[in-house]
């Protein structure tokens, strides 16, 4: 028999698997952002009558494909459709009251979906617990900001999140969760955008935890940049730089604009021509534009922001080594590009060379990686945890260290390598160019039962980050407890990251 639950917008039948766990999937939690609507905040979805079909994906938000060679790495799914603004749910017991974890998809803010079979949620369904995973607006529908003219709100990305997190608080007890143990966690640009929401005062109550994976509170625009990136977006397309004019753009159109933009920030970091997006790679982040978001994340979570949402924050060991192996980049760094590369981000030639005498031998394109990842990565996620504790907060980090065999072991613990584990998924084809032939499961029940756990009780199950100790849990093949690890590295981005 097909369970039916009844929403604040009418009711949805779903479907029950032989493992008892219920699947609810294209609820609608906003109106299509379509028409007038495109470059709009998100707005309740239209009230049905009868019953919805809740049976299969809906419609995911238009992005252009990934450039070789990550679209053979990373899973993607695109199913065309207006009504994208739609998430899904998997629930061992409506009529349970369950922790709920919500899950924000990563890729740089203009790819990605929550409808990746990789994400499905019955292996934490499975384990008590209430998934999500939802859909919001990427690239220049979500995150676009023209400068002090546009009245527009920026960050519709971020509002459609919360819309989604609202959606959550009025619904999910029908589905058997617990509004008031609700989880956030997202990887790369959904990790990023949770570092936003713990800022934004629309977003407080809305979450209890919050897990952040490759990425933190840092990789934001200010709108001066922002403005930048959109002015290069209106003239790449022929257009006046205006909301009305680039949504007159046909989808197509915009879309090939957008990733011609991060092919030319990739080209040219120039942060004459992309301000802060030419370090962060990025055309369309969030932006603190003041009224959404008010601060730099990172600033207003060290000020006491969110001070009572416990955080579980930390990234892979080799992070960048996706961005550098499979292109073929590596290989082409010489020492002058990385001694600039690390200059720009803020490390003096004494950083480099402390980083030299850290991996001796190690080729240019390999330090690149390094310094690259803590950056990116490490830094930001060790000072999201800074703050945390500061404030009296739990904050719990780890790092993840097993490296996968894939293009010649390569790619060791790389960007991305984490989520199959994170989701129990280590066996769908979708992963298998990234993690190999044989990713070890014993990993996946060890770092998925930390997922639950923190969401659960608010205890991963090791110590809370403080200083001096620093305390990481390393999650390899086994895991293990790391006290202060490279802590010489650490120590000489203080007061850059």
């Amino acid at each position: 028999m097909r369970p039916v639950i009844v929403t604040r917008h009418g009711a949805v039948r779903g479907t029950t698997g032989p493992d008892g766990i219920a699947r609810f999937k294209n609820i609608p939690y906003a109106a299509a952002p379509a028409g007038p609507l495109r470059f709009a905040p998100p707005r309740p979805p239209t009230p049905w009558n009868g019953t919805r079909d809740a049976d299969a994906y809906g419609p995911t938000a238009p992005k252009a494909p990934y450039a070789a060679p990550m679209d053979r790495l990373i899973p993607e799914v695109d199913i065309p459709g207006e009504d994208f603004l739609n998430l899904n749910v998997w629930t061992p017991d409506p009529a349970a009251r369950l922790p709920v974890m919500v899950w924000v998809h990563g890729g740089a803010f203009s790819n990605g979906s929550g409808s990746v079979p990789g994400y499905d949620g019955t292996a934490f369904a499975r384990d008590g617990v209430v998934l999500v995973t939802l859909n919001y607006r990427l690239g220049a529908h979500g995150f676009l900001h023209l400068g002090p003219e546009d009245t527009a709100p920026a960050n519709l990305g971020l509002l459609d999140q919360i819309a989604a997190l609202e959606w959550v608080r009025d619904n999910i007890a029908s589905f058997g969760g617990d509004p008031g143990r609700v989880t956030v966690f997202g990887q790369s640009a959904g990790a990023m955008s949770i570092g936003a929401l713990l800022a934004m005062p629309v977003a407080k109550g809305l979450f209890h935890r919050a897990v952040l994976q490759s990425g933190a509170a840092h990789h934001v625009l200010s709108p001066d940049s922002a403005a930048r990136v959109g002015a290069r977006l209106a003239a790449v397309l022929g257009v006046p730089p205006t909301r009305t004019d680039l949504a007159a753009v046909p989808l197509e159109r915009l879309l090939a604009a957008q990733q011609l933009l991060r092919a030319e920030i990739s080209a040219r970091p120039d942060p004459a021509l992309w301000g802060e997006a030419a370090l962060n790679l990025m055309p369309f982040e969030p932006v603190v534009d003041r009224a959404t978001l008010p601060r730099v994340p990172i600033e207003a979570i060290a000020d006491g922001t969110a001070a009572d949402v416990d955080v579980l924050v930390g990234c892979t060991r080799d992070e960048f080594r996706l961005f550098t192996v499979p292109t073929g980049l590596a290989p082409l760094v010489t020492d002058d590009l990385l001694e600039s590369r690390a200059a720009a981000y803020g490390l003096p030639p004494l950083g480099v060379r402390a980083y030299r005498a850290a991996f001796p031998g190690a080729a240019p394109g390999d330090l690149f990686a390094e310094i690259a990842t803590d950056w990116f990565y490490r830094l930001p996620a060790l000072r999201l945890a800074e703050a945390r504790s500061r404030q009296g907060a739990h904050a719990f980090v780890y790092e993840f260290v097993w490296p996968s065999p894939a293009h010649g072991g390569g790619l060791g613990a790389c960007h991305a390598a984490e989520v199959p584990f994170v989701f129990d998924h280590v066996a769908d084809p979708g992963f298998a160019p990234l993690l190999g032939d044989a990713p070890p499961q014993r990993l996946a029940d060890s770092m998925h039962a930390a997922w639950v756990a923190f969401a659960t009780t608010g205890d991963p199950g090791w110590p809370a980050y403080r200083e001096p100790d620093r305390t990481v849990r390393r999650f390899g093949a086994p895991p293990t407890l790391a006290h202060a690890p490279r802590e010489h590295l650490r120590a000489l981005w203080e007061g850059v990251r």
